[in-house]
């Protein structure tokens, strides 16, 4: 008789049945992907997630500047951004998403914005 390959359980039905359960082929594979590397594409979105999280959790009233250490201690990537705007002044703004930010060169801050309608 034929045993499950995630908890040696019996298995009934088909003849090419591995698992007795969902619940035991989802445990199977989620323990498989968990020990392969994650791939370029998931390393990259988890940084330009972990940077919206922290343009975010700073720019609450929709305009702020912040302290470029700040920002390095939350875990920002500054090599990672979803797209740019450049305004008319020549400022370029560099976003994550619908958070955005530039350099200032004044005291190592930053100036945090909002995506608007106007820049598209």
């Amino acid at each position: 008789m034929a045993k499950c390959i995630e908890c040696s359980g019996k298995l009934t039905g088909r003849i090419d049945q591995k698992f007795c359960s969902e619940y035991c082929k989802s445990s199977f594979h989620y323990k498989n992907n968990k020990e392969k590397e994650a791939s370029t594409y998931v390393k990259i979105d988890t940084i330009l997630k972990q940077n919206r999280r922290i343009l975010k959790k700073y720019n609450l009233s929709g305009q702020s500047q912040i302290k470029k250490d700040l920002l390095l201690k939350e875990g920002f990537d500054f090599n990672y951004f979803t797209n740019y705007w450049k305004a008319k002044n020549g400022n370029v703004y560099f976003f994550c998403y619908e958070f955005g930010f530039r350099d200032l060169k004044e005291n190592n801050k930053y100036m945090l914005i909002m995506w608007q309608d106007y820049m598209n």
